[in-house]
């Protein structure tokens, strides 16, 4: 096995989706960063909420808006709903694994806030009853998946953006995934900091 000629691959497809994407995706993400500030300036704030890999993106969209990206400027309010182990496990003893983020969501959102919910199939439904719950709550959906968007494409609203990777590698959706929370922070600091 050519370990350097393997690498060296997953790098070259890594670029090249990216690249192919680039224009299908810039859109809906402007539109996204758009949304998160009006949220942001309304006193809302952002949950987000996805599974392994994607509760890691989640996770780092939190950390990110709580502390920084790349400028300095107050924290924004954002929320990792993957993160509370001991309200995880409790719902999932209590009402099964499905409603870990839908109850959280119920009891933490509000009209003005907003819901980042990211799968990289679209199947997770746990997160798709996030999304309902968002409905519920009258909260707008930003939906980050991959492939043809699955379960969450079909749970979303008119006033909802969906940001679908049109690939099938997990790794590779999930690489764009991250690039698309980083152009999200930066887009979200440029707005609010007046950057151009």
């Amino acid at each position: 096995m050519d370990l350097i000629a393997r690498i060296q691959q997953h790098f070259t497809d890594s670029a090249h989706l990216k690249l192919q994407v680039m224009d299908l995706l810039a859109e809906p993400i402007a539109a996204a960063a758009e949304r998160i500030v009006q949220c942001l300036m309304s006193d809302g704030k952002v949950l987000s909420c996805g599974n392994g890999g994607s509760a890691g993106d989640a996770q780092h969209f939190s950390s990110e808006m709580l502390n920084r990206f790349e400028m300095e400027r107050p924290g924004l309010a954002a929320m990792a709903l993957s993160t509370d182990t001991s309200t995880i496990t409790s719902i999932a003893n209590d009402f099964g694994y499905e409603q870990i983020f839908s109850k959280q969501v119920r009891a933490l959102g509000h009209s003005n806030d907003l819901l980042l919910a990211i799968s990289t199939s679209g199947n997770s439904r746990n997160v798709v009853q996030a999304i309902e719950a968002a409905h519920e709550r009258e909260m707008i959906v930003i939906a980050l998946t991959g492939r043809s968007g699955g379960q969450m494409a079909e749970a979303l609203g008119p006033n909802d953006i969906h940001i679908c990777v049109p690939g099938e590698s997990t790794a590779r959706i999930q690489e764009i995934h991250l690039l698309t929370i980083h152009c999200l922070c930066d887009a979200v600091d440029c707005m609010l900091l007046g950057v151009e």
